[in-house]
């Protein structure tokens, strides 16, 4: 399922990572940002852009990625639902949703263009061209 790369586990381990920190990140103390009202959804576009991009990145097949597309909308819904029911620090935000769900779907776009390949040829790069 996983692209035909050199050290597949790499590639995988920072999506996961990827997955720690986007949970971590929502669950703790907000930290105030300089820009205008609401420029934060920019910022969850954005969280989901890259984590979105990065299954398409990762996985080789269509069903993977939209897969990994649904999983990142449903992190994104319990991610809002837990900050308005179990943090006394955030709130949900139906906004902050639908950022998250945009990155998301821009993210998975890339399946349909040759930059859903990027990945495999940075891992060619790196790790082919020290062995020749």
């Amino acid at each position: 399922m996983l692209r035909a790369f050199r050290f597949p586990g790499l590639w995988l381990g920072l999506w996961m990572l990827g997955w720690g920190l986007c949970i971590a990140l929502s669950l703790m103390p907000p930290v105030a940002l300089p820009g205008p009202a609401h420029s934060d959804k920019l910022g969850h576009f954005l969280a989901y852009f890259v984590l979105s991009a990065w299954a398409v990145w990762t996985f080789r097949t269509r069903r993977a990625h939209l897969l990994a597309a649904l999983g990142l909308v449903a992190l994104g819904i319990a991610m809002e639902v837990a900050q308005a029911n179990l943090t006394r620090v955030r709130l949900g935000d139906v906004r902050d949703a639908l950022a998250n769900t945009l990155g998301v779907a821009v993210g998975l776009s890339l399946t349909f263009t040759p930059l859903q390949c990027l990945l495999e040829r940075v891992d060619r790069k790196l790790f082919r061209a020290r062995n020749t």
